[in-house]
Formats: structure tokens, C-alpha cells, sequence
């Protein structure tokens, strides 16, 4: 029995071998899963960000363009910290910051990077690139932030930032990740998937101390990340600096479009601010300031303020009241002041002298014409019906409803239907007398700066228009623009009625703006002054030029300053005469307007 005791024991030894061998060739030939997750601990992931597509103006001008910047990316599980003192001396970030960015990173993996410094400017990391090698499982990332050559249109190309995790849970598609930036507000948020580009993935070797050995596999498994598309937007940035420099100082909006196709050549929210200062590293500080600004400066008054059109609004009492043949050029009534208050001007007038003049008596009895056409025998009921019809017509104008320009949070304004005034004085008890404050574009009655200057548009277009639009060009292709830029929008009036509007419109200017005239140009305009109720009234004016062949449509409101001929058209007229001829004529209007005294 002793004698077999060291074969039992040599075989034994043998089977476990064979085991153990068995195991090996598994492990290492069959199951490479082993290897996989060597080959993870020993390789790093690096997303290779795009650089965003720059934004042109219509003229080729750069407006936003790409600044590098870099983020110090942190491996915790490499990373061996000798005396904290010292490396937050080094890398100047609080111990405090330094300890909680160190356990948020060790929360979301030990062994994948996580950001430990954002946006390093090229300064800072020139600086600071000599010490990383003394800190293994430090690296540094590459990334762009927005700057922007001119510090203009803010609110048209609007700004970009960190995703948010409501962004991140609604995106459906995977794209984005934590601390990756995408458009915010304005044409970088509407156009974020042309602007974007496609990331890109590198993986490199590093060894146990963190230092780069090399792609992966001679870089077999690494994808080139693929720039966004370039854009050419529609605004005019010699007018849009110009027209900024008029509004500086004010609260107000100029939109100013080329009548033809919609493009919007300047649009200006006052105040506004450097869009530089929404870039880099101080972003949530300036954003927050910004934000908590009484003068709102973030708000983009052009589509989101709302305001009575006033006098601007005639004519298209004029146009509807044309079309439906309750108007002819001919169609007189007095300026009967007891009706509703006026300006002294020759009385009675025809439609003509009432576009002229701005005849606020005159529209108070046109509009009844329209509204109360005796189809119900009940004065109530007559009403309702005529002011629900009269509605359809206006919305055809693009009020009542936002345009649809490519931006996000454009508001619609509002044209009140008889639910409304059913709602607040109940049915069957309300009638014309109830609704007259309508037939001068105030009341219930609201549009935005936007659509005021779509109104100058049809008007020199005689009767269409194309939704306006900031976007010219992708990647240099003008077919890439949506195609709801492109279609040809009627709003039912015949081409032969504006006739009569454009002359009366021309020859108004000589009447409540002649400041606005312009030598050797003929402009076709049409002032406003809307109430309000907390100051001075408001400044509004929109307008067209040249009469006979127009280029430029432009809605101004200035606030607080008062009769729309003073403020709103002096600005107006001085914009078209930029972007038509290139150059002012008149210095002392410019330095009117500069000056903001228009109520004195």
C-alpha cells in the first residue's frame, strides 16, 4: 500500500494539471473575455469632439467661429496626489472643488476620465501642460467654444452650453453625453443637427503609471470625428452693427426683411449684449447676470414681445375693406372727433386722405361697415358673425399665430375671435361698441415685431410673402434650407388694392414722418403710436423702399418715445438708407436718433 501511495499522488498531480492546462487554453485561446478586460484597464477611451460649423452672413462675413479650448480630464483609479497643497496650487482650483469633482469622478467610474477642470483657456494650459507628466492618469482633452469677430446679432445666432439632464434624457438618439455642448437659444439651437457635426472615437495604450503608449492596435478601431456644416445666415451684418449702434440706449426691435424671399437682413432686440460673454468658462456667471438683469437683455423682443399694432394695422382695415367691396377708393366719411379722438387734418377724407392723415374716426366707421353687415336681424348676432369672418381675412396676414421664422419660443400674438369676449362679457351681451378700439390696431388685438415687419413685406409684395427666415445657405447649397422658406404664401387680397395703399403709404410719410424722407428714394411707410397705459406710449413705424421696386421691408418700435413719427421712422428711414446706398447722408437725423431725446 506504501509502495502505490506516490503514483496515486503523481497521478493526481497530473489531472489537476491537465485541469489547470485545460482551464489555460479556455481562458487564453477559446474565452478571450479575459483579455478583453485587460485590454480595458490598459486602454483609454478618448471621444474625439467636431468642431461646430461657422455661421456667415449673407455677404460671406464670419460671424461665430471656433476658439479651442480644454478640459483636464482626471482617470481616479491613476491618479496618486503626493500633497494636495501643492497640486492645487499648480492647477489653482480650491481644495474644496478639487475633493468634490474627485468623488463625483470615483462615483461614475474609477477607471474611465471624467472632467477635473472645464474650459482651460490656451493661456492657462500652456501653463500647466509641463506638469501633467508628474500626474499619471491626467490627460487633456480638446474642445471648442463659440467666439464671436464682431459681438453682434446675439439674439439672432444665439449661444451655446452644457446639456442639461432633462436635454439628455430626451434625446432619443444617444448622441450627446454629460458635459457635451449644444445650441441653446437662437440658430445654433434651431439648426443644432447641421451645426454639430459627427463625434469621433480614439482609443490609446497607456501603461499602470498613465502614460501613453500608443494608439490601439495601430488606431484599427479609431473613427475620425466629422465637422459640422457650415451656414450662411441672411442677415446683413454691416446693417445689423448699424442698426445696434441706433438702439443702443433704447428698449425697443428692428426687423428689417428683403420682401421678395423672406430673408431677414437685420434683427435687433434692444438692449442686447456681446454674445462673447455666453462663451468659455465664465458663462454661468455672465449668464446669470445677464439673466438677472431688469432690462432683460436675454429677451428676443423681435418674436416674443407682443404689442398693439396701432395705426400700423389700417391698412389692413383698408385692404379687407377693399377685397370685400365695403370700401372703394372713394368710400368718405368726416373725421368725427366725437367717435374716437384724432390729430387735426382736413376733413371729411377718402380712403386715400384716411391712410395719409391716419384718420382714427375714419377706421372707427370703415370697420363698423365691415363688421355689422346686417346678415342677422340680431345686433348681437350681426356682430359676432362679422367680427369671427373679419378674423379669417387677418390671419391670412400671419397674426394670430406665430410665422414659423427658425427659432424656438416665437410667440403669435393674438387676434380675438367673439370666444373671447364671450368669455369676459358673456354671450349675446357684448357688440361693436364693445370692439371698436380694434379698428386702430389697439384693444384685445396683439402682434410682434416680427410680423410687423412680414405686414411692410406683403404690402410691397401686393399681396404674398414668404415666411422669414434667418438661414441663406447650408454647407454653401441654398436647397438645403427647409422648404417652408420657400413656398409663396397669398393672403386673399387682389394685387390691383395695393395700388392705391402704396401710393397713400408714399405720400403719408410727407404727413405724420417727414423726417423719413429720403432724397432720390421714395419709401413707403406707415407710423403708429400705441397706447400705454404705464408711461409713454410706444414708437412704431414699418416701411418699404424703393415704392417701385422694393428690397427692404422694415417694422421699427421704439418704447417710451412716444408718436411713431419721431422716433420708430427716423430709425427706419436711416436703416433703409444704409442698405440701399451703404452710407448715411443726413448726420444731423443719425445724431437725433443717437441721442434718444424724442419725447422733448
Amino acid at each position: 500500500m506504501n509502495e502505490q501511495r506516490p503514483v496515486i499522488i503523481l497521478i493526481f498531480i497530473s489531472l489537476v494539471s491537465v485541469v489547470l492546462l485545460v482551464r489555460l487554453f479556455m481562458i487564453q485561446v477559446v474565452d478571450d473575455s479575459f483579455t478583453q478586460r485587460a485590454e480595458r484597464n490598459a486602454i483609454q477611451r478618448i471621444v474625439d469632439h467636431p468642431y461646430r460649423g461657422l455661421i456667415y452672413d449673407r455677404k460671406g462675413q464670419l460671424l461665430v467661429y471656433n476658439n479651442p479650448i480644454f478640459d483636464l480630464m482626471v482617470v481616479p483609479k491613476e491618479l496618486k496626489i503626493q500633497d494636495t497643497t501643492r497640486f492645487c496650487e499648480l492647477f489653482r482650483i480650491p481644495k474644496e472643488q478639487l475633493v468634490e469633482t474627485l468623488t463625483a469622478a470615483r462615483k461614475y467610474s474609477s477607471v474611465k476620465p471624467s472632467p477635473l477642470i472645464k474650459q482651460i483657456s490656451n493661456k492657462e494650459f500652456a501653463r500647466i501642460q509641463d506638469f501633467l507628466i508628474d500626474y499619471p492618469g491626467l490627460f487633456i482633452m480638446t474642445r471648442a467654444v463659440r467666439s464671436y469677430p464682431k459681438s453682434t446679432a446675439a439674439h439672432a445666432l444665439g449661444y451655446i452650453g452644457e446639456i442639461s439632464g432633462p436635454q439628455l434624457e430626451r434625446d432619443t438618439t444617444k448622441y450627446y453625453s454629460q458635459g457635451d455642448y449644444v445650441g441653446l437659444s437662437g440658430l445654433e439651437r434651431y439648426y443644432e443637427n447641421e451645426l454639430r457635426g459627427k463625434k469621433g472615437v480614439k482609443y490609446k495604450m497607456v501603461n499602470v503609471r498613465g502614460v501613453d503608449k500608443g494608439p490601439f492596435k495601430d488606431g484599427e478601431y479609431d473613427t475620425a470625428s466629422v465637422a459640422g456644416k457650415n451656414i450662411t445666415s441672411t442677415i446683413d451684418m454691416d446693417l445689423q452693427l448699424y442698426g445696434e449702434m441706433l438702439m443702443a440706449g433704447k428698449k425697443g426691435s428692428v426687423v428689417a426683411i428683403e420682401p421678395k424671399t423672406g430673408e431677414i437682413l437685420a434683427m435687433i432686440s434692444a438692449p442686447f449684449y456681446d454674445p462673447n460673454e455666453l462663451t468659455g468658462a465664465e458663462f454661468s456667471k455672465n449668464y446669470t447676470l445677464l439673466n438677472k438683469d431688469i432690462q432683460k437683455p436675454l429677451f428676443n423682443r423681435p418674436i416674443m414681445a407682443t404689442y398693439p399694432p396701432g395705426s400700423i394695422f389700417k391698412i389692413v382695415q383698408s385692404l379687407i375693406g377693399l377685397q370685400e367691396g365695403i370700401l372703394t377708393p372713394n368710400t368718405t366719411f368726416a373725421c368725427n372727433k366725437s367717435l374716437v379722438a384724432c390729430h387735426n387734418h382736413p376733413s371729411p377724407v377718402n380712403l386715400f386722405g384716411a391712410i395719409r392723415n391716419s384718420c382714427n374716426p375714419y377706421f372707427h366707421q370703415a370697420y363698423r361697415m365691415i363688421i355689422n353687415q346686417e346678415v342677422s336681424t340680431n345686433t348681437f348676432k350681426d356682430t359676432e358673425i362679422g367680427l369671427n369672418a373679419w378674423r379669417e381675412r387677418v390671419l391670412k396676414f400671419g397674426l394670430g399665430g406665430p410665422l414659423g421664422v427658425d427659432m424656438t419660443n416665437e410667440k403669435g400674438g393674438s387676434i380675438p375671435s367673439s370666444k373671447l369676449y364671450d368669455r369676459v362679457y358673456g354671450e349675446g351681451h357684448w357688440k361693436y361698441s364693445t370692439i371698436y378700439s380694434l379698428s386702430i390696431g389697439q384693444g384685445e388685438m396683439l402682434v410682434t415685431p416680427l410680423q410687423m415687419a412680414n405686414l411692410a413685406a406683403i404690402f410691397a409684395n401686393k399681396g404674398y410673402y414668404y415666411i422669414p427666415h434667418l438661414i441663406k445657405e447650408v454647407d454653401g447649397d441654398p436647397t438645403l434650407i427647409p422648404g417652408k422658406y420657400q413656398i409663396k404664401r397669398e393672403v386673399g387680397i387682389d394685387p390691383i388694392h395695393f395700388d392705391l395703399i402704396q401710393d397713400a403709404m408714399a405720400e403719408a410719410i410727407y404727413g405724420t414722418a417727414a423726417r423719413a424722407v429720403l432724397k432720390d428714394i421714395t419709401i413707403a411707410g406707415k407710423t403708429g403710436t400705441a397706447q400705454n397705459p404705464h408711461g409713454e406710449d410706444h414708437s412704431v413705424f414699418i416701411a418699404f423702399a424703393p415704392k417701385e421696386d422694393p428690397k427692404i421691408a422694415i417694422a421699427v418700435y421704439v418704447e417710451n418715445a412716444g408718436w411713431g413719427g419721431r422716433a420708430a421712422a427716423s430709425t427706419a428711414s436711416l436703416m433703409i438708407e444704409k442698405y440701399l446706398r451703404g452710407e448715411i447722408t443726413r448726420p444731423a437725423l443719425e445724431e437725433y436718433v443717437i441721442a434718444g431725446n424724442f419725447i422733448y
